[in-house]
């Protein structure tokens, strides 16, 4: 499968390279961004390039596949979007985002993800797709709702970071799932 990208009304979904490590390191190293994200805040560019590498990988090996939100009006890279712990056989994986901060609460990442929901039901057959937060990130758990996912639980001890386990949100969507439309999605991520 080769990669492909995807459009939004206001964003080209692409593969991230090396000519984003900047961009990257940027929105990966602020604590505002990583503080429910799985990861400590990166202090290189090195660890930046180390995970755009693991977006190849993964993606070589049909594990997950990541894109970069392009803003079309500027150019600017903003964040990411993307699947992980994808399995073409048991057609499912786990939704993933980030994005700077000068974009939040501009509906940038319900935009993307909706692609990307599109594409996973439609391009890559899946039957399931599963999101995990921390409990205390009320902003993608209701942008998560509002996207029609369900809630199903809570993991224990499912997530690391900072130096310790946390407990998490389990969401869920299914392509069978009837979703009602939502007249406006406000985002607050």
């Amino acid at each position: 499968m080769n990669f492909q990208s995807l459009t939004t009304n206001r964003l080209d979904l692409i593969r991230v390279t090396e000519s984003h490590v900047d961009a990257l390191y940027t929105i990966l190293s602020d604590s505002r961004v990583t503080q429910y994200y799985g990861i400590d805040p990166l202090t290189s560019l090195e660890e930046a390039s180390q995970i755009i590498h693991s977006f190849d990988q993964t993606f070589s090996m049909k594990r997950g596949i990541r894109w970069g939100m392009i803003d079309r009006s500027t150019g600017r890279f903003i964040g990411t979007v993307g699947l992980n712990n994808w399995s073409p056989y048991a057609k499912k994986a786990e939704l993933g985002f980030e994005l700077h901060p000068d974009f939040w609460r501009r509906g940038y990442v319900s935009e993307a993800v909706q692609e990307v929901i599109r594409f996973s039901f439609e391009e890559l057959a899946l039957h399931r797709l599963g999101a995990v937060t921390f409990l205390e990130n009320e902003a993608s758990c209701r942008l998560l709702e509002k996207l029609g996912f369900t809630f199903e639980g809570v993991l224990r001890g499912y997530l690391y970071q900072g130096e310790r386990s946390h407990d998490a949100r389990m969401y869920g969507r299914l392509r069978t799932d009837v979703i009602t439309p939502q007249v406006k999605i406000e985002e607050t991520v």
